[in-house]
């Protein structure tokens, strides 16, 4: 017998409208004693069908919408999501073998993110449902997609939230050192010590916006990571590029892929607090044509939003401060719950406390394979932008 969800009045709108996700204070009912991790039939309060959902009764999030219809077998209905998704990026990246294949709620698999690296799938999984079905999750993968290496990278705080365990498990082969290309550039990916899935996606495209702004140019790449923007500056023949980041694992691996490149640019390397940094650069009265920072969420909950908006504005007062008449702010913001006109906003007023004059100039997301549903607004969350600076 299927297990069934009934809404509350009216709180069938947002559904209607696009959004996948239905709050524990928005049910009425549960028919048949779903255990967590089951998919249940959802209802409004007129007892029109909804859809079919993953249900958790100890998450806030207690459903997760998967289908406006029936599933009648969840391996047919994985494949033909994850098949959708790997031919999307197939349109956009057609020589790519790396990029997020699986955007969890964006490619219609909530709680589920896929990040391929050749034939190594990494995967983060945040629904008690998907977590149930892992097993046709990877079949699919090794089927269709010829996987050699799954394993997951999950972040605690997520499976907290889900009430689902906080270990890492290695599904099939195993976790080896990987070397990737983004098109242009080259990167060893450390799954063991790198962030998130061992790379971060999201600015696959904008790495590539800023090659047009550095030919010739001193840059500096602050919160470098494993050195993305900085390479591609290198590659779009930056005179010099200075790599900052407080995380001495993260300068080694910018190192590493510098030298991975072959590149011949003067570069330095810095392990040092990018606020430190850039205020030693103020009192030094040193200048740089661009200046690019790609600083972590400061806003990991609504909560602490107030105190994220003054750490932004105080990073791109102290960039500002820094980037020669002329040169070029790139900025960026993984924040969420920071939208993106109060984004720049931000910058606006760290301008005017920098005394200095700014263009805005180019905006984007994430890249192409972070797909966003227009009706999530959980879907888009990074902004990055380009300023020209008088």
């Amino acid at each position: 017998m299927n297990s069934k969800l009934f809404l509350k009045k009216n709180e069938d709108r947002r559904l209607k409208a696009g959004h996948l996700w239905i709050f524990s204070n928005e049910i009425d009912k549960v028919e048949n004693n779903p255990e967590n991790g089951d998919m249940v039939e959802v209802y409004n309060s007129k007892n029109e069908f909804l859809g079919t959902a993953f249900y958790n009764k100890n998450s806030l999030i207690s459903g997760r919408i998967l289908d406006s219809g029936d599933i009648i077998d969840f391996k047919s209905f994985v494949r033909e999501k994850i098949l959708k998704a790997y031919s999307l990026r197939k349109e956009f990246y057609p020589a790519a073998e790396s990029y997020r294949l699986v955007f969890s709620e964006s490619d219609f698999l909530p709680g589920l993110i896929i990040d391929k690296y050749n034939q190594t799938f990494v995967l983060q999984i945040y629904s008690f449902g998907m977590q149930k079905n892992i097993q046709s999750i990877i079949e699919v993968l090794k089927e269709d997609l010829k996987a050699e290496n799954i394993f997951s990278k999950n972040e605690k705080h997520f499976r907290q939230l889900e009430g689902l365990p906080e270990t890492d498990e290695l599904y099939i082969g195993e976790i080896k050192t990987e070397i990737i290309n983004d098109g242009s550039v080259s990167y060893n990916i450390d799954f063991q010590k790198g962030q998130k899935t061992g790379f971060y996606f999201d600015q696959r495209d904008n790495r590539i916006f800023i090659e047009k702004i550095v030919k010739g140019k001193n840059v500096i790449d602050a919160f470098c990571n494993s050195g993305g923007f900085g390479l591609h500056a290198a590659k779009a023949g930056a005179k010099s590029v200075i790599f900052v980041d407080s995380s001495s694992f993260e300068i080694e691996s910018a190192k590493q892929n510098f030298e991975l490149n072959n590149f011949s640019n003067t570069a330095e390397f810095s392990v040092i607090d990018v606020f430190d940094y850039f205020e030693k650069l103020y009192s030094e009265n040193k200048k740089f044509d661009v200046v690019m920072i790609d600083p972590p969420a400061f806003a990991k909950s609504k909560k602490n939003l107030k105190t994220a908006i003054k750490g932004y504005e105080k990073l791109n007062k102290l960039a500002l401060q820094v980037v020669i008449n002329g040169g070029f702010l790139v900025t960026s913001s993984c924040s969420y719950h920071l939208g993106k006109d109060e984004f720049i906003q931000i910058i606006s007023r760290a301008a005017v406390k920098a005394q200095r004059k700014i263009q805005f100039i180019h905006f984007n997301g994430a890249s192409l394979d972070h797909p966003q549903i227009p009706s999530m607004n959980e879907t888009s969350y990074l902004k990055f932008a380009v300023f020209k600076v008088e």
